[in-house]
């Protein structure tokens, strides 16, 4: 089992910035994302990083978003630059045992584990 624990998430104005992070307890995992979900939409991925670092990420946020991870604290980022409000959203991290690489980083039926989420707002 893993479990995953998301922190980070606030309100920002436009153009902000926020750092998310997800520590990941149990076991290590080889695949993960992040994913958001705004109300009344269903969940998207927004960026995801395999076994070897190699990352992946929604059009929507290419060159504003990275996503990084610290092994060995089996801890998983997402630094959100440039933010806008179509970013608000709940944002969950997500975790797989399996290796997955490109496109299937950011499908949501890749992963196994969820986090509970974290809002992040950002207004105009």
């Amino acid at each position: 089992q893993v479990q995953l624990v998301e922190s980070g998430g606030g309100s920002v104005q436009s153009g902000g910035s926020l750092r998310l992070s997800c520590a990941a307890y149990g076991y290590s995992v080889n695949s993960m994302g992040w994913f958001r979900q705004a109300p009344g939409k269903e969940r998207e991925g927004v960026a995801g990083i395999d076994r070897d670092g190699s990352t992946t990420y929604a059009d929507s946020v290419e060159g504003r978003f990275t996503i990084s991870k610290d092994n060995a604290k089996n801890t998983l980022y997402l630094q959100m630059n440039s933010l806008k409000p179509e970013d608000s959203a709940m944002y969950y991290c997500a975790a797989r045992f399996g290796v997955v690489r490109g496109p299937l980083l950011l499908n949501r039926r890749t992963y196994n584990y969820w986090g509970q989420g974290t809002q992040v707002t950002v207004s105009s």
